[in-house]
């Protein structure tokens, strides 16, 4: 697949809607900029990458709104060489947003449809530092732990106590809670028991399910 001057320029009109809705994170917007969503669509499905809308991409799964995805990302405060834990691989396409952005992610998929195609996928296209995992998101990955940063990219109903166990002191999670309509919380780890909690705007994501489906 190409990434044409078209595309460059429909990135730019993305960041430009992205900029008016808020996102002003300069090294968030260059990763948008610079990372063709295109890649992450079926050829047929191409002229979807840039509108500022979620997408099907299977399994009852989506890739996530653009702004989603930038304002999750606002939210991180990602900087060079930090470990982030990424709870739904999905498309692959936050992780090559953090990725560019010079994180270490550590991505955990639990559709095995998704991790095998995405995995495949990540692996022809240099996107950075990604390593995925085919495993239940609720578990983590306690021996790649501490982690400077956890995202969660599907709404879970509660703060995940066994996450949270897993992000250093001083580190942030970014998750969304809620049944039908999640709100936006970031937590900041201040202590081996206590986290200060922040809360933010609603979105509406794929729900957090246990287990893994082969």
């Amino acid at each position: 697949m190409k990434d044409t001057y078209r595309h460059k320029g429909l990135r730019k009109n993305l960041v430009n809607t992205l900029s008016s809705k808020g996102i002003q994170n300069q090294k968030v917007l260059d990763a948008i900029a610079s990372i063709p969503r295109h890649f992450f669509f079926d050829k047929e499905f191409e002229d979807w990458a840039y509108e500022d809308k979620a997408f099907p991409i299977g399994c009852d799964q989506t890739i996530s709104q653009p702004f989603t995805v930038a304002y999750q990302t606002q939210l991180l405060n990602v900087e060079k060489r930090d470990k982030v834990l990424e709870i739904g691989t999905g498309s692959g396409y936050q992780a090559a947003i953090l990725a560019y952005m010079g994180a270490r992610v550590f991505s955990i998929e639990r559709q095995k449809v998704l991790f095998d195609r995405t995995k495949a996928f990540l692996g022809k296209n240099d996107f950075g530092n990604i390593r995925m995992f085919y495993k239940d998101g609720f578990e983590g990955l306690p021996e790649f732990a501490p982690f400077d940063h956890i995202l969660l990219t599907a709404g879970a109903t509660k703060f995940p106590d066994t996450l949270g166990s897993q992000l250093r002191i001083g580190g942030n999670m970014v998750i969304p809670i809620g049944k039908h309509i999640q709100t936006m919380y970031r937590y900041t780890r201040v202590s081996e028991v206590d986290f200060d909690e922040e809360i933010f705007a609603e979105f509406r994501f794929v729900p957090m399910l246990p287990g893994v489906n082969p």
